[in-house]
């Protein structure tokens, strides 16, 4: 079967940089696809009907001329966070075929010498700049694709504002053109307000003394978090999420979340990592959207409300970690019906009405207990001695497949 639909990737460069086969698709479409800079790089003699992309964004038109021969254009590499991707998703690989042209990031990491597979690459085009924060570590090399030309701009404010002033910005305008330019400074010294709404940033992370060092493993400094109190501690917090164990692409409660450290720390483990923090607390709630922007993972869904009631028409989670309410009448039995066939349920208790809960749960539903008791130096006159934490009671029960 020949495929209908052809999506060419051009660059800067225009007609004259694309490949016989891009050049004959184009030349024999009916119908040719692409944003107003896209199909201003085609020359007069390419004949096809030229449609601009609807505002709100849609396939339709595409997929409404199945059948006919339909030219897609995109910048550089379609199937890099590009509209190859989604058609991708929409027609059997039979009936599409890509002709890629070199994608931003590979063209700004020739011009840097940075070998790209070092490089993490991430676009700005459909998420907050402040899932930037999750990438921020000292030494990293980061290739952002930039929502339009305020980008630039508000990386460097957030790059000051996490510790990070000292970091290297190079932004490239109309990579692969004639009118390619690079900007470069500081972000602590970044001064430039003009800059072409198609541009990319590289970033070359520099910390500032100062920084609180935040590492993608669990177990964050507490000092990361904004909190009342309602907080489970650093070293908890990675015993709690080694026994949650995110895998990517996985979705986890967090029932009776505080300040949102658990949900948080769970989707830093990996991008594709999602988490629902349900809390009833309005100064909590504002806790958790507070340090989820601050740490990188502004996805993170706040569920307003009280376990279990608030539970009702949620999305199936692959583990549950419940931090407060486990003696709350149901929560416990709710969550493990409403948890995924083989998904893991972790709850924690300080209590010994809640340790009496959990090891009644245990005798049902099997799984392990572990009493964890952890003690810190504090002075004592002109010396220092251990003061011992409340010890906390560990249920880790994973439900079985058959379930």
């Amino acid at each position: 079967m020949v495929p209908w639909l052809t999506v060419v990737g051009i660059g800067e460069d225009g007609f004259s940089g694309l490949g016989r086969k891009a050049r004959y698709a184009l030349l024999g479409a009916s119908q040719i696809f692409g944003s107003h800079r896209q199909l201003n790089l085609l020359p007069r003699h390419v004949g096809g009907e030229r449609q601009l992309w609807l505002d709100p964004f849609s396939l339709a038109p595409v997929l409404a001329h199945r059948g006919k021969p339909v030219c897609v254009l995109d910048t550089g590499d379609p199937m890099f966070f590009g509209i190859g991707s989604s058609l991708a998703w929409q027609l059997p690989a039979n009936e599409m075929r890509v002709l890629s042209s070199p994608s931003s990031c590979a063209l700004a990491a020739a011009r840097l010498g940075w070998p790209l597979q070092d490089v993490h690459v991430m676009s700005l085009e459909s998420c907050p700049v402040e899932a930037l924060s999750a990438q921020l570590h000292a030494g990293a090399r980061l290739l952002v694709l930039s929502k339009d030309g305020c980008t630039p701009k508000t990386i460097g404010a957030l790059l000051r504002e996490r510790g990070f002033g000292p970091s290297r910005l190079h932004v490239f305008e109309y990579l692969g053109g004639k009118q390619e330019r690079l900007l470069a400074s500081s972000a602590q010294e970044w001064q430039y307000t003009e800059v072409a709404m198609l541009n990319l940033v590289a970033i070359e992370c520099v910390a500032a003394p100062e920084s609180v060092r935040l590492n993608r493993l669990a177990g964050l400094p507490d000092i990361a978090f904004r909190h009342d109190g309602q907080l489970t501690k650093r070293d908890m917090r990675a015993i709690t999420l080694a026994r949650l164990a995110p895998q990517p692409g996985e979705v986890l409660w967090d029932v009776g979340a505080g300040c949102g450290s658990i949900a948080i720390e769970w989707m830093r483990a990996h991008p594709s990592c999602r988490a629902l923090a349900i809390e009833a607390d309005d100064r909590r709630q504002s806790f958790i959207e507070h340090n989820s922007y601050a740490l990188g993972v502004p996805g993170l869904q706040i569920i307003r409300g009280k376990a279990p009631e608030a539970l009702e028409g949620l999305e199936q989670p692959d583990a549950i970690f419940i931090g407060g309410g486990v003696t709350g009448e149901g929560v416990l039995d709710l969550c493990w019906q409403r948890l995924r066939p083989g998904g893991r349920l972790v709850a924690n208790a300080v209590t010994l009405q809640s340790a009496v809960a959990l090891a009644h749960f245990r005798e049902r539903h099997g799984g392990d207990l572990t009493r964890i008791h952890s003690a810190h130096t504090q002075p004592l006159g002109a010396f220092d001695t251990w003061r011992q934490a409340l010890p906390i009671t560990l249920l880790e029960v994973v439900k079985p497949t058959s379930a």
